[in-house]
């Protein structure tokens, strides 16, 4: 990923309707993020400072998991991002 704009995002996100995650299960969410950030950096391809910031962010905001996958495939500009999703893809920020 490109450069982020964390604060940006975060506005985007908080604008966002959804059904945030309770602190359990947000507690559970760190400690799989944790995990896997863990396996990425033992196969060398650990998180920029940036999708660090990006996810630590998702957490903070208890943006469930499948949701912070379409927020991140949006921010991507994926082919199968979903178009209603109201996330501005990083190349057009």
């Amino acid at each position: 990923m490109s450069k982020l704009d964390i604060a940006a995002i975060r506005a985007e996100v908080r604008a966002l309707y959804f059904k945030r995650g309770s602190l359990a299960e947000v507690a559970a969410w760190r400690e799989a993020d944790a995990e896997s950030r863990a396996n990425l950096a033992i196969e060398d391809m650990a998180l920029t400072p940036d999708e660090d910031a990006l996810f630590d962010m998702l957490r903070e905001e208890a943006v469930p998991p499948p949701l912070a996958t379409a927020i991140v495939l949006k921010l991507l500009d994926h082919p199968d991002a979903d178009p209603a999703l109201a996330i501005t893809p990083i190349g057009r920020a």
